[in-house]
């Protein structure tokens, strides 16, 4: 019996998600298990990345951005190229999805993409949705909303604080489906 594929979540204005997510594909190639990481909004040169595809083919990493800058900082001609190479990206994530093509699919500040307006909320919903049981996938970026997190199994929260700062208030802790 294939094990339920688990949906992710990590989010926050501290610093480490995408290196989380980097983290949980490493062990899951290790133990043999297909993966897929698709990188948005961060531009081309991420430092994790240059290790990730000294992985390959163990981990399949895609950007599908062209430009060197992040997202945020291409001027509007820039920005209206990269739109259509991000929807390549959402798309290509709903063929992976929908094929089953790996065991664990990490989809690299998706959240962002709907902070930046790029897709809706309910975009990012009807994608995740597509997710075959067994597929584990993780989701990164700093703003989850509630329709998200809804469908998450667990959420980590990510806070950076510097010596001598503020702990973490309450709130802030891992959240698993069902508490």
């Amino acid at each position: 019996m294939e094990q339920k594929g688990l949906i992710h979540i990590f989010t926050g204005k501290g610093k480490g998600k995408t290196s989380a997510a980097i983290g949980n594909s490493i062990r899951a190639a290790g133990q043999g298990r297909s993966v897929t990481v698709i990188q948005f909004l961060k531009g081309k040169d991420t430092g994790e990345y240059e290790l990730l595809r000294k992985l390959e083919p163990d981990i399949k990493l895609f950007s599908f951005e062209k430009k060197s800058e992040s997202f945020k900082e291409l001027d509007d001609v820039k920005r209206g190229e990269e739109l259509q190479n991000i929807m390549n990206g959402i798309n290509y994530a709903r063929k992976v999805l929908t094929t089953g093509e790996c065991d664990l699919l990490v989809l690299d500040e998706a959240l962002g993409l709907v902070d930046t307006g790029i897709i809706s909320a309910e975009d990012l919903v009807d994608l995740i949705k597509v997710k075959p049981e067994e597929t584990e996938m993780i989701l990164t970026g700093i703003n989850a909303g509630p329709q998200v997190l809804s469908l998450a199994d667990d959420v980590t929260l990510f806070y950076t604080t510097v010596a001598g700062g503020d702990e973490p208030g309450p709130d802030m802790r891992v959240i698993t489906k069902g508490e």
